[in-house]
């Protein structure tokens, strides 16, 4: 990635706010300085499979913050390594109009379908992760919380046939035992087919609330709550915290957890949830190949893979794979630690998304820098892009975390790679 001058266009015209969102994208980001900083423009450039150059221009500003406007309450699910909803809702917003589809085919914890939900588009997503599926269709279909409520009061929280002595070192004995007696609750139901929109979310916000490091989760303080540490170092955990279990009331966690949910959803919301939730479609398989998905049927794309093997997923929903009744060691999800393994399968990927877009859709490809900044992803990514047939348009960085534009390219504060949102645009030709 090269620099080039620095690009200032502190004295362009601020365009009318019903259109500055509907330009060529390459000038908004040009111009953009809603949070008081000017874009830089520099090169990214990268290698065909031929040997041929790939060069894409690169705008890096603070294009979303957390000084912005907060986003839907109902997004406030944990999960490993997910991105903000002001991402998806950046390119949305600029390259969609109501009613077109929007695409994730790594849907992790939904944040692209809730958010293409909530703007009047119509969400599509797919996992191999079969969490996926339990952590984002139940938002499309908030109940009340007083429905939740009355539900829960019918639930025997004693009634369990399971009782789990390892998981001890998360649980109190009485907490572990609600637990097992809602998760045996719940499969039962879908085994019966009964399970309603009431029973899924309340399964949604459990799955949320299994493990985390504060009185709002089922469990003794542990990790954060996108993942679940094994059995042996929450033992550990406990011994150098000298903490043991505290007893904690799982109807009543699951109620407060649906409070916060439920914040910002008004009848508006409701109203435009039930719209997307009537044209929604959720797949649970391999995104490489998805033909109930029909050719050039998508607007834009918004993703973000894993980034190598980084994060290891299976690892640390092992505790949520339990408690919806699979096996973790099922879920056949790729970890590639090979950058070649990485793009073999992102080509793949993106071969397919050049299959389901529609003439002039686009694709925006989070990735980041990995393993101390040796590896761009970004580079690598627009060579997989070319391979699949698509157009490499722009590459976007949001500089959110640093105070000097410059310190973008520097390892310092990027050790981890996912300090800052590197997005590939890609286009199918028109």
């Amino acid at each position: 990635m090269l620099r080039e001058d620095h690009l200032e266009f502190g004295f362009a015209v601020e365009p009318r706010a019903e259109t500055r969102m509907k330009g060529p994208l390459a000038e908004q980001l040009l111009s953009f300085r809603e949070f008081g900083k000017a874009t830089f423009l520099i090169r990214t450039r990268a290698r065909t499979n031929s040997g041929g150059s790939i060069e894409a221009p690169t705008y890096v500003n603070e294009f979303w913050t957390a000084r912005q406007r907060a986003a839907n309450s109902l997004h406030e699910v944990s999960y490993r390594a997910c991105f903000k909803p002001q991402l998806p809702r950046f390119f949305i917003e600029r390259l969609t109009e109501p009613d077109e589809v929007v695409y994730d085919p790594l849907m992790g914890r939904g944040t692209t379908v809730i958010e293409a939900a909530l703007l009047g588009r119509v969400p599509c997503g797919c996992d191999i992760n079969p969490l996926s599926s339990f952590l984002t269709r139940p938002r499309l279909n908030p109940p009340t919380l007083q429905q939740v409520a009355e539900r829960l009061k019918t639930i025997d929280f004693a009634g369990t046939d399971e009782f789990p002595e390892d998981l001890l070192v998360f649980y109190h004995p009485e907490t572990l035992r609600e637990i097992c007696s809602l998760k045996k609750y719940l499969l039962q139901g879908k085994a019966e087919a009964t399970l309603d929109a009431v029973d899924e979310w309340i399964w949604m916000v459990a799955l949320n609330r299994l493990t985390g490091h504060s009185p709002g989760f089922f469990s003794v303080y542990t990790l954060p709550p996108n993942q679940a540490v094994s059995i042996k170092s929450q033992r550990k955990i406990n011994e150098s915290r000298n903490q043991t279990p505290p007893r904690r009331k799982v109807p009543d966690l699951i109620c407060r957890k649906t409070r916060q949910l439920l914040a910002d959803c008004n009848q508006r919301v409701r109203s435009e949830l039930s719209r997307a939730r009537s044209q929604a479609r959720f797949l649970t398989q391999c995104s490489s190949a998805t033909p109930q998905i029909a050719s050039e049927s998508v607007s834009l794309v918004v993703t973000s893979p894993p980034f190598l093997d980084v994060v290891d997923y299976a690892g640390d929903n092992w505790l949520r794979c339990w408690f919806i009744g699979i096996d973790p060691n099922s879920v056949n999800i790729t970890v590639a630690s090979k950058l070649d393994e990485w793009q073999r399968v992102m080509t793949d990927v993106l071969r397919e998304l050049a299959r389901v877009l529609r003439r002039g859709g686009h694709v925006a490809f989070e990735v980041g820098e990995v393993r101390g900044g040796e590896i761009k992803l970004e580079e690598a990514v627009l060579r997989c892009g070319v391979a699949a047939g698509l157009e490499p348009r722009l590459v976007l960085i949001n500089d959110q975390k640093f105070t000097k534009t410059a310190n973008c390219w520097g390892v310092d504060n990027n050790a981890k790679g996912t300090n800052t949102n590197r997005i590939v645009v890609f286009r199918k030709s028109a």
